[in-house]
């Protein structure tokens, strides 16, 4: 049977899945962030499934789905393509059930996240430039080896193994108002649509998507189908080219808004859960929040959860995150200052950050740009302040000794 031709879940369905999982999956925490509430005038709730097994909420529809294969099926053991999480969920799920697994992944995927699927059991194939790449190079493989390939969301076993999340919501807040879901392909947001809105239709379910692809929204603004990715996105969780038919008819049905963040704004909320909740989130889990704090939608006196899908970060984007959001906090700067190129002048520049208790995090210097002048060089320094106000104080000693400076964003 196509997926064109499976039939939407019902609640009966997750809840069944639910039970299959009870010793699989963990039951996430659904905490209350005094600081993000205090930011957006509401209750803000984060189910946390980037502290599910395998770091995200793959798990639970990758082994609902190879679980209720039949014992011919997991003889000729499964198949997926994923940028990361499904690929991990699938791996995990099949080893735990004696099943052979063969995983594609783009030559993109965070190394992370290879290692972890290896490392779960799995035979991992790099190839191509996307996950589409990766998901053609998979179709090929699946002629060969007759192996059962596992959708990353476009199943009805994967939507209600993802439904699940819905249920413990429901169960560990007594008054929702809004919950807010990443959307890549769809199969998240299809199965919590459907066990929220069975249980209670006046719950909000607010999809959230990354601007670099947001083929959902377009799909729903077109009336059907549509892929769209017109750029590249540090969400790479959720940068899928077009969501599932079934998640799309299901999204139609069930879910209330579709909203776009961009990665700044991603970006920002990887970085507050970081530093306010004390929370690893990759981008494309953070998207739900960072959809609440950009106040996409009113959430104002409301009840509203933002289920951050999954921690698995590649750590080069890690580092970008903490440095831009340190620097856009103002508790760290780069100014880059032209002195002569002599003995004892970079001191100068030393002893004011000293003066001020600011302290160098890095040091460059470049004499070979054009605009620097013979004789001359440019020194990039990158320092912690102990508050904003030292930025300009240190603006003031550089004027009073004659040194052109600028400060770098």
């Amino acid at each position: 049977m196509s997926t064109c031709d499976m039939p939407m879940p019902a609640l009966s369905d997750i809840i069944k899945a639910k039970k299959n999982l009870e010793k699989i999956v963990k039951r996430t925490d659904l905490e209350r962030s005094k600081s993000f509430s205090n930011m957006v005038n509401a209750q803000v709730y984060l189910k946390l499934e980037n502290l599910q097994s395998t770091g995200s909420f793959k798990i639970r529809g990758a082994y609902n789905h190879i679980s209720r294969l039949s014992p011919e099926d997991k003889e000729r053991g499964v198949l997926c393509a994923s940028a990361g999480n499904h690929a991990q969920g699938v791996a995990y799920a099949a080893t735990k059930l004696g099943v052979k697994s063969t995983i594609f992944m783009p030559e993109f995927a965070p190394p992370i996240k290879v290692i972890a699927t290896r490392s779960y059991g799995a035979n991992v194939i790099l190839k191509g430039d996307s996950f589409n790449d990766a998901y053609e190079a998979a179709m090929e493989y699946l002629d060969e080896s007759g192996a059962v390939f596992v959708h990353p969301y476009n199943h009805p076993d994967i939507i209600s193994g993802a439904g699940t999340i819905g249920l413990e919501i429901f169960e560990q807040l007594d008054d929702i108002d809004m919950v807010f879901v990443p959307i890549g392909g769809g199969g998240l947001i299809s199965g919590i649509a459907i066990a929220l809105k069975s249980m209670n239709p006046n719950i909000k379910i607010i999809g959230v998507e990354a601007e670099g692809a947001h083929s959902m929204r377009v799909s729903l603004d077109n009336g059907v189908l549509t892929p769209f990715v017109s750029g590249n996105t540090i969400a790479d969780g959720i940068a899928v080219k077009a969501p599932g038919n079934l998640n799309f008819e299901i999204v139609k049905k069930y879910v209330d808004d579709v909203v776009v963040v961009n990665d700044n704004e991603i970006a920002q909320a990887c970085y507050r859960l970081l530093q306010r909740a004390k929370n690893l989130s990759e981008p494309s889990g953070a998207a739900s929040l960072a959809a609440i704090l950009n106040k996409k939608v009113d959430v104002v006196n409301k009840n509203v959860v933002a289920v951050i899908s999954g921690g698995n970060i590649n750590t080069s984007i890690l580092e970008q995150i903490i440095e831009k959001g340190v620097i856009g906090e103002g508790l760290r700067a780069r100014i880059a200052v032209l002195i002569p190129d002599q003995a004892g002048m970079l001191s100068k520049i030393i002893s004011i950050l000293e003066k001020l208790r600011a302290s160098i995090h890095d040091i460059e210097h470049e004499r070979s740009i054009t605009n620097v002048p013979v004789g001359h060089v440019q020194v990039t320094i990158t320092f912690n302040l102990q508050d904003t106000s030292q930025l300009f104080t240190l603006g003031e000693e550089l004027k009073a000794k004659g040194l052109p400076y600028k400060i770098l964003k």
